[in-house]
């Protein structure tokens, strides 16, 4: 007979933990309540997870020996030395103190990155951000790598993307209204199997076929057919990468010359349709924007693209845009120009109709679920005002003092001596890893709080071993989920692993500053407080929660009041001088005055086509013909749980598969399960060949989060062994808007590798020697 089963919560769903006769938890299972669940996080429990956890302190060899800032170049490949906890505390509360008294709180950077973990308490980014603030403070990051793009420009032209996110028109209300739903980039279904807090019930499969049972039509736009599946037929147009916003410039420019576009909505709903017009037109560079410009740009015949505008013209319209294609040079312009294109039709706010941005990347968009505050760790007030957008940090370290755009003002980059990490894997989420691994030398100092020998962890000087989500006391929440989950502990830490709030109190206590990071709180008692905060909050949105001690008996809590299905922006359409937009204007921006302002050449104050910077020239697309697509894992989240059995069941040869087309295989001699070299001029990996004809002659697409595994730590330039992408993506801002990370595309080359492969070493433990050895 076992236990009674209780719940935990990962980002990728809700999981029973089975206990046996000894309370032992011995696996976990799918929640019952969820028609879709992930198996992602199925395999928490396993052996081979378990086989990497870090379970004591250790400290890089030669950063004990010799101090701070001793042979960086070392970082990953010279063995650890394990210490008992009090003298590694004792380590890095010294080194802080040292950092802080020499150089001041703003040669401190504050990492934190990567959907660490899905409680809210033990939540690391905040974990690490409320303690860095309560001994003084550190360099922070802004925006993220999944949007960084539409993160700055959305608040000019509608709104915060927060706030879009959580309000898209529901799927009940797009099965119901919606005739033509276009997709830009798709409706990746593996990726909505997360959401930020984590995921409960997974809605995308029966949202999208429940749109498919009533009748709607789809039209899916991207080099990769299998991005949206609805059970049913689905016209796919195979767009040529990062060419998007060329296409919808112009179905705009159909709607314009043929008088298909709405002016009363475009009159009283937005403001700079006149200053946009010209360039539509051709009129000021002698250039219309017209189906037949864009096909020879993006490879979609220019009948196809009027025919399209008209027939989104003349019905019930959803134009909805992945969150891919802002990842990319420019990667603000497809964003406008959709936004630019739903303005024209006229059909924002109507339900199943206007824009989202987007299905799919998440279970957050489109779901009914009620609308309310969940638990949040206060983070205390930051005293140090430095700050880089998050994807410039390799900038950052190889350039400091350095100047920088963002947003509308000139910043320089901190001189960062420590840096201090805690949740996510840098050498996973970044672009160009060989330049990283230069970046990377740079501190005196990396700190690393880990649960698992990742390559960060192991590039780390010392490294701290944390609790995972099944060894602790926690809250599972997400927005516009329907259930509150109480994580209650299934399990104890394996080796001497600790909470982050643990690690982060006694350091605390070591530098005075116990009292204003802990606020005489236990961890218990935090939870019961910020369930408790977030009760009453959600009460004042009409939505009921029980008490706490009901919620923690129970160990699940499930909102409940009365909201309708949202339709995103229906305030506004219905009244727009009564509920105007937090935009300058109060209005739907599509010339933005503001961004005028900046004076950017890269991201002018209007939706444009601007070429990406690898194609200019055409230098290196002669040599790299193919567009290489590193998309998001479907079995895992960003690299999370690589080692894990389910993501390793997925890989050919112990490699991260690439998908390319079975012509571009036969020009180059390589077939089904083929090792390949992928490269370009920053650098190469190793993958296996699939060959799919769903994606589009002359794309490739290879998925993140394979562990970075150079083959040789001493070079710069190193074979990576395991088919991780970011050894060959670009690492510049999406623009002077919003410094964003570009990583969706870049140019390769792809041969068959021929000979004996490096063994993968990427999970492998690194090697430990007694001090002194």
């Amino acid at each position: 007979m076992t236990h009674q089963r209780t719940l935990t919560l990962a980002h990728w769903g809700v999981y029973e933990v089975e206990y046996d006769e000894a309370g032992k938890a011995i696996h976990l299972h799918p929640f019952s309540k969820d028609p879709d669940p992930s198996p992602i996080g199925l395999h928490m429990l396993s052996d081979e997870v378990a086989r990497l956890r870090v379970r004591r302190p250790a400290v890089r060899k030669s950063w004990l020996e010799h101090g701070p800032g001793a042979l960086p170049e070392r970082r990953g490949a010279e063995p650890f030395v394990e210490l008992p906890w009090d003298e590694a505390l004792d380590l890095v509360a010294g080194e802080l103190g040292r950092v802080k008294r020499d150089f001041g709180s703003r040669a401190i950077f504050g990492g934190s990155y990567g959907w660490a973990s899905a409680g809210r308490f033990h939540h690391a980014q905040s974990q690490v951000r409320r303690f860095l603030n309560s001994i003084g403070g550190f360099v922070r990051h802004k925006d993220d790598y999944s949007v960084g793009a539409a993160l700055v420009l959305m608040p000019h032209i509608v709104a915060p993307l927060e706030e879009i996110l959580a309000s898209h028109t529901s799927w009940e209300l797009l099965a119901k209204h919606c005739k033509l739903f276009v997709s830009f980039g798709g409706v990746p279904r593996k990726n909505a199997q997360i959401n930020a807090g984590g995921a409960t019930v997974h809605n995308v499969k029966s949202g999208l076929f429940s749109m498919r049972d009533a009748g709607v039509r789809f039209v899916n736009v991207t080099p990769t057919a299998d991005d949206l599946d609805t059970g049913g037929d689905i016209e796919w147009l195979a767009i040529r990468p990062n060419t998007d916003a060329a296409m919808i410039l112009a179905l705009c420019h159909t709607l314009l010359v043929e008088g298909l576009h709405d002016q009363a909505f475009l009159d009283r709903h937005t403001v700079g349709f006149e200053k946009f017009r010209p360039y539509l037109s051709g009129e000021r560079d002698d250039q219309p924007k017209d189906a037949a410009w864009a096909e020879e740009i993006t490879g979609i015949a220019a009948d196809r693209i009027v025919a399209l505008a008209r027939e989104m013209a003349a019905t019930r319209t959803m134009v909805s845009i992945g969150w891919s294609l802002q990842r990319s040079h420019h990667g603000e312009q497809p964003f406008w120009a959709l936004v630019t294109l739903a303005a024209m039709l006229g059909q924002i706010g109507l339900p199943g109709g206007g824009f989202g941005c987007g299905y799919g990347p998440a279970n957050l968009m489109g779901s009914g679920a009620l609308r309310h505050s969940g638990p949040t760790l206060p983070q205390g007030t930051n005293p140090v005002s430095d700050f880089i957008p998050v994807a410039r940090f390799a900038d950052m370290m190889l350039h400091p003092k350095e100047r920088f755009s963002y947003n509308g003002a000139e910043h320089s980059y901190p001189d960062i001596r420590l840096v201090y990490w805690a949740g996510g894997n840098p050498f996973h989420h970044h672009q160009d890893l060989n330049r990283l691994r230069l970046a990377w030398r740079k501190p005196e100092t990396v700190i690393f709080h880990e649960q698992f020998w990742t390559p960060a962890a192991k590039m780390a000087d010392i490294v701290l071993p944390a609790t995972t989500t099944l060894e602790r006391d926690d809250i599972g929440y997400g927005t516009r989920e329907p259930y509150l989950i109480a994580m209650k502990k299934a399990c104890e830490p394996v080796g001497e692993a600790r909470d982050d709030y643990a690690i982060f109190q006694a350091i605390a206590q070591r530098l005075g500053a116990g009292e204003i990071h802990s606020d005489g709180r236990e961890i218990g008692e935090w939870l019961s407080h910020l369930y408790e905060e977030a009760r009453v909050k959600s009460a004042k949105a009409g939505v009921r929660l029980p008490t706490f001690e009901e919620f923690w008996e129970t160990g699940i809590a499930e909102a409940t009041g009365t909201q309708e299905p949202p339709v995103m922006l229906g305030p506004f359409r219905a009244d727009p001088v009564a509920d105007p937009l937090k935009t300058p204007s109060g209005k739907i921006e599509i010339y933005s005055e503001r961004i005028a302002s900046f004076g950017y050449d890269d991201c002018p104050p209007h939706a444009v086509w601007l070429e990406p910077i690898e194609w200019l020239g055409g230098k290196t697309a002669e040599h790299y013909p193919l567009h290489m697509l590193s998309d998001q894992p479907a079995d895992k989240l960003h690299s999370q749980l690589d080692h894990g059995p389910h993501s390793r069941a997925t890989k050919v040869k112990g490699r991260q598969p690439i998908t390319l087309h079975p012509e571009d295989a036969a020009a180059r001699g390589v077939t089904e399960g083929d090792l390949v070299r992928v490269f370009n001029d920053r650098g190469a990996c190793l993958a296996a060949a699939r060959l799919n004809d769903r994606i589009s002659r002359g794309v490739v697409r290879l998925s993140t989060g394979a562990w970075f595994d150079p083959a040789d730590s001493g070079s710069n330039r190193p074979l990576e062994k395991h088919g991780n992408p970011n050894a060959l993506t670009l690492d510049i801002g999406a623009s002077k808007l919003s410094q964003g990370c570009i990583a969706q595309t870049c140019l390769v080359e792809i041969e068959r590798h021929d000979g004996p492969a490096p063994a993968v070493t990427a999970h492998d433990l690194p090697s430990f020697v007694k001090r002194g050895a």
